[in-house]
C-alpha cells in the first residue's frame, strides 16, 4: 500500500497489549491529497474493561474527563449497551499526526464478521486495511465475511457489470442506511475508496472471483475493462443467498406473520426469485448499518463529550460540503 506499516504500529507501543489491530482510512488510499487524515485504528482484546483500567494508568488524557470520572467499566458499559460494541478515543495526538482508536471485544469482532448482526466492524473488513497484529482465529472468520459481500454485491449488481463496478457495491454495503452519508461524509467517499486502493481491492476479491468463475456463477475476461457477466437464474440466486450471514436470512418471513431463521428451513426456499433476494439484502442492510451507525453516533456522544463530538462532525461536515460545491 505503499505506507509504513513499522510507523503506522507506532502508537501501539503506548497502549495495552492487544490480540487483534487494524489501521484504516482516506491515509491508506493512493488518491488521498490530504496531509492531515486521521489515522484509525480497530483494537480487539479479550477483555476491554480491564484493558481500559489498565490504558488509565497509562493515557488518562486519551479518555474525555467525563469518562475519566466514571471509569472502565461505565466505558465497557457504554459501548456494549448503547454503541455497536466498540469505544472510541478520537483526535488522540502521537508525533505529528492525530488519531483515532476504537475498542472492540475479540468475540464481539468475529460475531459480527460471522453474522452481521451489527454489520459495523465486518463492513470496515471487507475494504483494504492494514493489519498490525495479525490474529489467525478473525483472519479465518473473515474469509467468509469477504465471500458474504461478494454474494450480497452480486445479487444487488445487473447480469453485466464492470470490476470496479464490483468493488464499489462492495464497498458500498457498509453505508447503506448510514446516516452520515446524507449530511457528513464526502458524496464520493465510496468511489475515492475503491480508485484509490484498487489493486488492493483485487488481491483480496481476486481469488474469490476465481472461485465463483469455477463454480459457474460468474463469466470474467482478464482486461482491465471487461464486462463480467454473472448467472442471474434461479439455482446461482439460491447459492448466493443461501452464502449470507444468519443476520440477512432472519429477516425473512413465511406467510405474513412467523419469522423463519436459516435453522427452520432450507435457504434454497427463502426467496422465489432474483428480485426478491436482492429486496432482502437492501432492506436487511440497511436496517443494520442504520441502527449500528446511529447507537455508535449516540455512543460517541456520550463517551467523548460534546466538544469532542462536535469536533468530529464538524471536520466530517467540512469533506462532505468540499465533496458537493466541486
Amino acid at each position: 500500500m505503499g505506507i509504513n506499516s513499522i510507523e503506522l504500529a507506532g502508537p501501539l507501543k503506548v497502549l495495552p497489549p492487544a490480540d487483534f489491530c487494524c489501521a484504516y482510512g482516506s491515509f491508506l488510499l493512493s488518491n488521498n491529497t490530504d496531509k492531515n487524515s486521521m489515522v484509525d485504528y480497530i483494537i480487539g482484546v479479550a477483555d476491554p474493561e480491564k484493558w481500559h483500567a489498565e490504558n488509565f494508568e497509562r493515557n488518562r488524557n486519551h479518555y474525555s474527563r467525563w469518562m475519566v470520572a466514571l471509569g472502565p467499566k461505565m466505558i465497557t458499559s457504554v459501548a456494549d449497551r448503547v454503541g455497536a460494541g466498540v469505544h472510541f478515543n478520537p483526535f488522540v495526538e502521537w508525533k505529528d499526526k492525530i488519531i483515532k482508536y476504537g475498542v472492540v471485544r475479540m468475540h464481539d469482532l468475529a460475531q459480527d464478521i460471522l453474522t452481521w448482526d451489527q454489520f459495523y466492524l465486518s463492513g470496515r473488513l471487507q475494504k483494504p486495511v492494514c493489519v498490525l497484529i495479525d490474529n489467525w482465529d478473525i483472519r479465518k472468520v473473515n474469509l467468509v465475511n469477504l465471500k458474504a459481500a461478494m454474494c450480497a454485491a452480486l445479487l444487488l449488481l445487473p447480469p453485466t457489470f464492470t470490476e470496479e463496478d464490483l468493488y464499489v457495491k462492495i464497498c458500498g454495503l457498509s453505508y447503506m442506511g448510514d446516516l452520515r452519508m446524507l449530511f457528513a461524509e464526502d458524496k464520493d467517499k465510496v468511489k475515492k475508496i475503491v480508485q484509490g486502493s484498487f489493486k488492493t481491492f483485487q488481491a483480496i476479491y481476486k481469488p474469490l472471483l476465481k472461485e465463483f468463475a469455477d463454480e459457474g456463477l460468474l463469466e470474467f475476461g482478464y482486461c482491465p475493462h471487461s464486462a463480467f457477466q454473472q448467472d442471474c437464474g434461479f439455482s446461482a440466486t439460491t447459492s448466493l443467498f443461501g452464502s449470507l450471514p444468519s443476520t440477512v436470512h432472519s429477516t425473512m418471513f413465511w406467510g405474513k406473520h412467523k419469522r423463519v431463521t436459516t435453522g427452520e428451513l432450507p435457504s434454497a426456499i427463502l426467496v422465489n426469485s432474483r428480485e426478491q433476494a436482492s429486496s432482502r439484502v437492501r432492506r436487511a442492510l440497511r436496517r443494520a448499518v442504520m441502527v449500528s451507525s446511529a447507537r455508535q453516533a449516540v455512543s460517541g456522544l456520550l463517551t467523548t463529550g460534546g466538544v469532542n463530538a462536535a469536533r468530529y462532525l464538524m471536520r466530517k461536515m467540512s469533506k462532505a460540503w468540499k465533496s458537493r460545491t466541486i
